[in-house]
C-alpha cells in the first residue's frame, strides 16, 4: 500500500495518542470523519497499523529495574532455536527478544525488581531455558529514548 503524507500524519498521531477518537483525529489531519474512519481502517487492513496496547508502567508494576542479556546458545540447529524461543517468550518478565548475528545469538530485554529479582530471574527462569550456554548482563541505568513504533 502507498501512504500520502495524510495517512503520514494519522499513523503519526495514532502513534502519540492510540486512544484517540476518529472525530479528534479527523480534526487534527484535516479530514472529515468519514475519509479518516476510511483512511485508518485501510491502513489497518494494510497492516501498517498492527493494533492498539496500552502502555504499562514497569515501576509502578513492582520492576523498576531493566537488564539488557546476551545469550549464547550450546548449538545452532533449528530444534533449538524453535524450543529455547518458544520458552524465552513464555516468560512475563522478558519485554523484547531479539535473534541476533555475530558473536551472541538472542539480546534480551527484561524487567526485574533489583539484583535481588534478577537472581531470581536468572536462577529459576533464564538458566532453566534448554539450550543456553552462557549468559552477559547488563542493568540499565537510565533509558534515554523509548518509542514502540518507526515515525512515519
Amino acid at each position: 500500500m502507498e501512504i500520502d503524507e495524510i495517512d503520514r500524519r494519522i499513523l503519526r498521531a495514532l502513534r502519540r495518542d492510540g486512544r484517540l477518537s476518529n472525530t479528534k483525529l479527523a480534526e487534527l489531519v484535516g479530514l472529515s470523519t468519514t475519509p479518516c474512519w476510511n483512511r485508518v481502517r485501510a491502513l489497518e487492513q494494510a497492516g501498517l497499523i498492527e493494533g492498539y496496547t496500552a502502555l504499562l508502567n514497569q515501576t509502578g508494576l513492582g520492576y523498576p529495574d531493566t537488564v539488557i542479556i546476551e545469550v549464547t546458545l550450546d548449538r545452532h540447529d533449528d530444534e533449538i532455536f524453535d524450543k529455547f524461543g518458544q520458552a524465552l517468550a513464555e516468560l512475563p518478565e522478558v519485554m523484547e527478544a531479539y535473534l541476533l548475528t555475530g558473536d551472541y545469538d538472542y539480546l534480551i530485554k527484561v524487567a526485574v525488581a533489583g539484583t535481588a529479582g534478577y537472581e531470581e530471574f536468572l536462577r529459576r527462569k533464564l538458566y532453566k531455558l534448554p539450550g543456553l550456554k552462557h549468559s552477559r548482563s547488563t542493568f540499565v541505568l537510565r533509558c534515554l529514548k523509548k518509542t514502540h513504533s518507526v515515525e512515519p
